[in-house]
Formats: structure tokens, C-alpha cells, sequence
């Protein structure tokens, strides 16, 4: 069991995400357990589930709060589902530094 939605693999990190398309902002909200006892980091965006758009919109939010390119996330699972697993290549050790050393900030618009 993993405590983390965080979890290192050969060629990067696997981050364990619960979406909340369709809501008030673009937001990573904090933690929430997951059906077999971890953890899956809570994302909100405003855009609604349609054509893959609320993917898109997740993976540009963290993008830009983790400061990574979007190519270097790829969705493995959940593409139609709210429980979704995305893959960030890279060093899997400075990825888990930056990645839990990182709190959930809010992307504010103007």
C-alpha cells in the first residue's frame, strides 16, 4: 500500500490523480484515500469531461505548477474515469524530490 500518489518507476514517476472536471477553478485541493487504502492527489479544473478537454486541462495545470513540459506526462489510465494514473518521465529521484517537496497551489488567473 502506498501512502503517496507518488510512485517511482525505471523511467520516471506514476502520480495517482482523482479530477474534478467541471468546477470553480483550476486547483490541485490536497489528498484523497483511494479504494485500495493510498493516496491520490486531488485536482480541479474548470473545464468539463468532454473529447478528453478535462485531461488536457489537468495535465497543463500541473505542468505548469511543477514547471515540466507536457511532453514529458502521458496519461496511462483512466482517460474516461475520475481515478486517473498519468507518468512523468524522467529521473525518478529528482522528479519524487521536486514532486514531494511541492505543495498544492491554487493556479490563480487575473
Amino acid at each position: 500500500m502506498n501512502l503517496s500518489p507518488f510512485a517511482r518507476v525505471a523511467d520516471g514517476v506514476r502520480v495517482t490523480l482523482r479530477a474534478t472536471p467541471g468546477g470553480s477553478r483550476n486547483a490541485v485541493t490536497g489528498f484523497a484515500d483511494t479504494a485500495s487504502g493510498g493516496k491520490a492527489l486531488k485536482v480541479s479544473v474548470t473545464v468539463v469531461a468532454e473529447a478528453g478537454k478535462a485531461n488536457e486541462a489537468v495535465i497543463k495545470l500541473l505542468a505548469k505548477l511543477w514547471r515540466l513540459p507536457k511532453s514529458s506526462f502521458t496519461l496511462v489510465a483512466g482517460t474516461s474515469d475520475r481515478n486517473k494514473i498519468i507518468h512523468l518521465s524522467g529521473d525518478p529521484e529528482a522528479l519524487m524530490a521536486m514532486l514531494t517537496g511541492h505543495h498544492p497551489v491554487e493556479d490563480r488567473k487575473p
